[in-house]
């Protein structure tokens, strides 16, 4: 039987082989083409015509060509900007072509200097001038309760292959809400395309919020994407150290703030993953971090080495950095230096990659087109 010593010294290494190495910078295999400038724009997504829906903070939704050519979207809400708040994520339906409908998330204000995420379902009418407007806007979910700060929404939305509605929500810098039932920050949650709760949500027969959760103990998740296979996965944003990617299971526990793989920005020491093996690790961690934006799993064929890796938009690392998966185990496989904040990553219909460039201050960010060196 191995001693108390023993035992924790083999957790430490199991724990630490999780932990991304990172490579030092490698030559991109593509070309990074200006195609526009926005003012601090969050979040891209395609509809069938190939044009970009594009999110700017301060509450404006742009089309763009892929051209560069930029038309307003009107019917927006008005939304609290401010720190990491403001409009957020932006995505079309499954059957957008059928119905009409996006989704999209924003900092909504609420009373006594108080707020929280939502996400609202809209219908979208484009016209002949390169602009459209949005009708019949309806908030679908929000996050409860609204809390003090402008910090840590996530408010990422994904569609599942079966049409689910996945939805990440930031713990808004409150540690304590990740663990809390009666709260769905810090949690991933799993509705049904109308914002109505499916039956077989794991924690249905608790009621109230609770009955929204599909996973708990996140921090500040700011990417979800599903895999070929229909596997969930998450990347979020570590405390000082440990930023995350997570393959998110049914019903499991994260374990934030009881665990993480970093500490607090005070100093204070915060338990790592494998003293509490009833919560669950990361597949990959990152210290120093690579401070996470979007996130997809490219499928696309213009660069075809690339089929079934993640790619993440890095902010304070300023670098695309892409992951390899091997069932339930990831690796960092690549880090790419754009030299400047990342804060989302998209792919084209052609497999194009597609990012934005996260300017601080109120000053715009470049929207790219990554296409194969010749």
């Amino acid at each position: 039987m191995l001693s108390k010593t023993l035992l924790a010294a083999a957790l430490a290494a199991v724990s630490a082989s999780a932990l991304a190495q990172p490579p030092a910078a490698s030559p991109p295999p593509f070309e990074a083409r200006p195609v526009a400038k926005l003012a601090e724009p969050w979040a891209i997504a395609f509809l069938p015509d190939g044009r970009m829906l594009v999110s700017e903070k301060k509450g404006k939704l742009k089309l763009v060509t892929q051209d560069g050519k930029i038309g307003e979207i009107s019917g927006t809400p008005a939304v609290d900007y401010g720190g990491q708040g403001g409009f957020g994520d932006v995505v079309p339906h499954p059957k957008f072509a059928d119905n009409g409908f996006i989704y999209f998330s924003y900092a909504e204000a609420g009373e006594g200097d108080k707020r929280g995420a939502a996400v609202a379902r809209a219908r979208l009418s484009l016209d002949d001038k390169g602009g459209g407007a949005l009708s019949d806007s309806k908030v679908i979910w929000r996050q409860e309760p609204k809390l003090d700060g402008r910090g840590h929404y996530g408010h990422r939305i994904a569609f599942a292959p079966d049409g689910h509605l996945f939805i990440s929500s930031g713990e808004r810098q409150h540690f304590d809400p990740a663990q809390d039932m009666k709260s769905n920050l810090g949690k991933i949650v799993r509705l049904n395309d109308d914002g109505s709760l499916p039956k077989d949500n794991p924690f249905a027969e608790q009621g109230g919020v609770a009955a929204q959760v599909w996973s708990l103990g996140h921090r500040n998740p700011l990417g979800i994407a599903f895999d070929a296979k229909g596997q969930l996965w998450n990347i979020e944003m570590g405390p000082k150290g440990g930023d995350e990617l997570n393959r998110v299971e049914r019903g499991h526990n994260y374990g934030y703030p009881i665990v993480s793989n970093g500490d607090h920005y005070d100093g204070k020491d915060i338990p790592d993953h494998h003293t509490r093996p009833e919560f669950h690790a990361p597949a990959l961690s990152w210290t120093p971090v690579i401070s996470p934006g979007g996130f997809i799993i490219y499928s696309g064929s213009q660069l075809p080495d690339w089929k079934g890796d993640g790619l993440i938009a890095g902010l304070s690392s300023k670098a695309l950095v892409r992951v390899e998966f091997d069932g339930s185990t990831v690796k960092e496989a690549a880090r790419y230096d754009m030299g400047v904040r990342i804060r989302e990553v998209e792919q084209g219909p052609d497999g194009a990659i597609w990012l934005l460039e996260d300017q601080m201050n109120g000053t715009g960010g470049r929207l790219l087109k990554l296409t194969p060196k010749a």
